[in-house]
């Protein structure tokens, strides 16, 4: 049964099939191979415009974490990606469970929620701005955890409302006709059993947050809080765009992100798909 079954799948997966696969992955890890071949060359290899360096060099490796501080970018955008995406879930959760269990603002306030994530997020610049200021967090990680953990709710209730959906409500039930408030609800069943939800969204903020450039760039003006987005566009000057240093910069950058991708994909697709599930 097993074989006629591995025979039929092996027919399924024709010429065209393999051959679209490769185009695939050669379309993701050709500019992936390209950035690392920028890296081991000089300026004047870089603009020849060759795909592989006619003399390979370890000079932009040792001189990039020379010139700026890059472990300390590094660590800065570690930092915001966790904490931001921790303080999201603090907030979704809770928030989710209102709206999706308890029916709290209606239709209106899910779409509203929504809604907002599709605004340009420059428009809120300004608002955010007057905000760190008056808390005194502007130039501070603190400050970029606040906005990122923000900008992130409308994300996270979008993929726990979908988790949250497929509990079955007749388990909240039973736990308050036992006298259970909404608080212990959430933390004592409903959060056990969403967790692996929690993780998949938890990592889905915090790659966006990890990733976020416009917001570092407006709030964070100095080496203490700079995140690695915003430090790899200061490679490029006003004359000379040192392209070595930045492709170093880049794949130091993007470590954390593909580990994340290769050990949770499970985690990772499963948030996505949860979150365009409306039962």
């Amino acid at each position: 049964m097993s074989l006629f079954g591995h025979a039929g799948r092996r027919r399924r997966i024709g010429p065209w099939s393999g051959l679209a696969a490769v185009a695939m992955v050669a379309f993701f890890a050709l500019p992936i191979a390209y950035l690392v071949s920028v890296s081991f060359k000089t300026p004047d290899q870089v603009l020849t415009g060759h795909f592989l360096p006619d003399a390979p060099t370890l000079y932009n490796w040792g001189e990039t974490f020379r010139v700026i501080p890059l472990v300390r970018f590094l660590v800065n955008s570690l930092a915001v990606a966790c904490f931001s995406a921790a303080l999201t879930l603090a907030i979704a959760l809770p928030a989710t469970y209102a709206m999706i269990r308890l029916k709290v603002g209606g239709r209106f306030l899910p779409a509203f929620i929504l809604a907002t994530y599709v605004a340009p997020p420059v428009v809120a610049l300004i608002p955010l701005f007057m905000l760190l200021r008056w808390l005194g967090l502007l130039n501070t990680v603190a400050g970029l955890v606040l906005v990122n953990a923000v900008a992130n709710l409308p994300v996270a209730f979008w993929l726990l409302s979908g988790f949250l959906r497929r509990l079955p409500p007749e388990i909240d039930e039973a736990a308050w006709m036992d006298g259970a408030g909404h608080a212990t609800v959430i933390c004592r069943i409903i959060a056990p059993m969403l967790t692996p939800g929690l993780v998949a969204t938890g990592l889905i903020c915090g790659i966006l947050a990890y990733d976020e450039f416009l917001l570092a760039s407006a709030f964070s003006n100095d080496e203490g809080s700079r995140t690695l987005p915003v430090a790899i566009a200061l490679f490029q000057g006003e004359r000379l765009i040192n392209f070595g240093q930045m492709a170093v910069a880049s794949l130091t950058g993007i470590v954390p992100v593909y580990l994340i991708g290769l050990f949770a994909q499970r985690f990772l697709i499963g948030g996505l798909t949860a979150g365009s599930i409306k039962g």
